[in-house]
């Protein structure tokens, strides 16, 4: 079988610089930002050694500037992407069909994505592994998906936790504790 060509575009947001690859079938990578286009394109390349630079073809484009929108705080809807998910474990391909569904502004967690799933409890550590392998991050929002008791979890992009928390805010959701209603006073 023939190995499919990648190709990919690294392009500048408001939160830094991203990159894009795809195949004839749809996006096949994301990276999210980085302080400068050199890292973005070396962290894309470790994934797919031998993807070729390429202007993009209309659907990719239409990707690119949804990207864009998403780092200037514009509500943005990424499920109408076509994906190439080739090589994916089918249950993850399951699991990222779900985490797509989570929109703007909402999240979820491990645990209540495998239930909608119809698994078990013991499922919520595959969501954790297939968010961790997410190969389109943002795309499929897998920063959207909390651990239990809606606690930030990990992330394994550039930055962490802090830009999993960082992205969140960009869309309005906050994670920290409420402030307390009644100040007390000290007499």
């Amino acid at each position: 079988m023939k190995q499919a060509t990648h190709h990919y575009l690294i392009f500048e947001t408001a939160a830094g610089f991203c990159g894009l690859a795809w195949s004839d079938v749809g996006v096949t990578r994301f990276q999210l930002p980085t302080s400068s286009a050199e890292a973005t394109e070396r962290l894309l390349l470790r994934r797919i050694p031998g993807a070729e630079p390429t202007a993009p073809p209309p659907a990719v484009t239409e990707a690119v500037a949804a990207v864009k929108r998403y780092f200037h705080g514009e509500p943005t809807d990424f499920s109408a992407i076509k994906l190439d998910l080739t090589g994916q474990d089918a249950f993850f391909k399951q699991i990222y069909d779900a985490a797509r569904q989570v929109g703007w502004g909402h999240t979820t967690t491990y645990g209540a994505l495998a239930k909608q799933l119809g698994a078990g409890p013991e499922a919520a550590r595959d969501v954790g592994q297939a968010m961790a392998k997410n190969p389109v991050a943002l795309i499929i929002p897998c920063h959207r998906v909390l651990a239990a008791g809606n606690k930030i979890g990990g992330f394994s992009a550039p930055g962490g936790s802090s830009s999993k928390q960082k992205m969140l805010e960009l869309e309005g959701v906050s994670l920290a504790p409420p402030k307390p209603a009644q100040q007390s006073l000290d007499l």
